[in-house]
């Protein structure tokens, strides 16, 4: 499968969603992860699902405060990987 930033995008929001059961088409990129109320433990279990679906580490130092930097992150790195 060629990775592309659409389909990383969307397996991305699709892993968020399904953390707290919220409607993919509700996490827009800029909105923050607290105002669905995401905590600490959450944030977690999101990185190690992104973790192991895109065979990544995602490091502690990375700032996670939206929904936009685990897209970003992940569309860097795992493209990155893919050239």
């Amino acid at each position: 499968m060629i990775a592309t930033a659409n389909a990383i995008e969307k397996e991305v929001i699709r892993i968020i969603s399904k953390t707290k059961e919220i409607k993919a088409d509700r996490l827009w990129a800029d909105r923050m992860l607290q105002d669905f109320g995401f905590d600490t433990v959450d944030v977690v279990d999101i990185i190690l699902e992104l973790e192991k679906n895109f065979k990544i580490t995602i490091p502690d130092e990375v700032p996670i405060d939206k929904v936009g930097d685990f897209i970003d992150f992940v569309s860097t790195h795992t493209l990155r990987k893919a050239s």
